[in-house]
């Protein structure tokens, strides 16, 4: 499991620029474009989101909600023991992001982690470990209370994803 550490100093102050309405109106667009490209160019090792802003990265494989299809993003995930956390911000808008919808629609997905795909189950968290998950969130990351302002009166979902378990071998 990626190991959890959070922004130091320089990414701290990168947020604030983050945050922006105007940046966050351009970054809703390119950005997972931009962590896709890096992620392939260096063999999934780290995103452009992990480096400039110190937020740990997955790349989630869903299944699209309506296509069918697979859909691979980079996304930032809360570490937390074996499960991750994802926060559905889409950067404060007023719709939850399309890899929501495909994961409530197809909760099996897969996970990069170390290099390896490993197979997921998605549920939205209960309001008690949403609280939870989103006060690590905003930890690491101060624009989600911003996000949530914005979204308002969206609720911003927190999705978990806990680990498949294999079934024995009969």
């Amino acid at each position: 499991m990626q190991k959890s550490v959070k922004p130091n100093l320089f990414q701290r102050a990168f947020h604030r620029i983050l945050m922006l309405r105007p940046v966050t109106a351009i970054l809703v667009h390119i950005l997972h474009h931009a962590d896709t490209f890096i992620w392939k160019w260096n063999g999934g090792r780290f995103s452009l989101t992990s480096v400039l802003a110190g937020l740990p990265t997955f790349r989630v494989t869903t299944i699209g909600a309506k296509s069918k299809l697979p859909r691979a993003i980079p996304l930032v995930g809360l570490p937390d023991g074996e499960r991750i956390a994802l926060i559905a911000s889409n950067f404060g808008q007023a719709h939850h992001p399309a890899w929501y919808h495909n994961l409530k629609a197809n909760p099996e997905c897969q996970v990069k982690i170390d290099g390896l795909d490993r197979p997921h189950v998605a549920r939205e968290a209960n309001s008690d470990e949403r609280e939870r998950y989103w006060n690590l969130a905003v930890s690491y990351y101060a624009g989600y209370n911003v996000y949530e302002k914005r979204a308002s009166p969206r609720r911003i979902p927190v999705m978990v994803l806990e680990p498949q378990k294999e079934l024995p071998d009969s």
